[in-house]
């Protein structure tokens, strides 16, 4: 049974382990949660992982949303599907990046959003 469905709403723990699973499941490389609670009330995690081309990166977007509908309810906002190159996904207590390796590259989220002392 679901969060959703039991009348329970899911907690950003729960959606958290729903978004690691699903990309686990998808083959995303290089997985990192940042823990953003205290630090942003945009949400309180951050989820950033690689496909290896947009094809990937596009299809491991579209599967985590179709999930998180079917196991919470959840209507997740998505842009850069399309494009495939860096899409970003807001289920409202996390936001996941799905990037291609060189625009990640490129943008560094990690480091901009890991705490001090942190390596990624």
């Amino acid at each position: 049974m679901t969060a959703e469905l039991a009348g329970v709403e899911a907690t950003s723990d729960q959606i958290l382990a729903r978004v690691l699973s699903s990309l686990d499941d998808d083959k995303a490389e290089e997985i990192v949660t940042i823990d953003l609670k205290g630090r942003s009330s945009i949400a309180d995690y951050m989820v950033i992982c690689s496909g290896r081309s947009s094809r990937q990166v596009g299809a491991i977007a579209e599967k985590l949303v179709e999930r998180l509908k079917e196991d919470f309810g959840r209507n997740c906002k998505i842009e850069g599907k399309d494009q495939g190159d860096w899409v970003l996904i807001d289920t409202q207590d996390v936001i996941v990046h799905v990037f291609r390796p060189e625009v990640r590259e490129f943008y560094q989220l990690e480091k901009m959003w890991m705490p001090t002392g942190s390596t990624v």
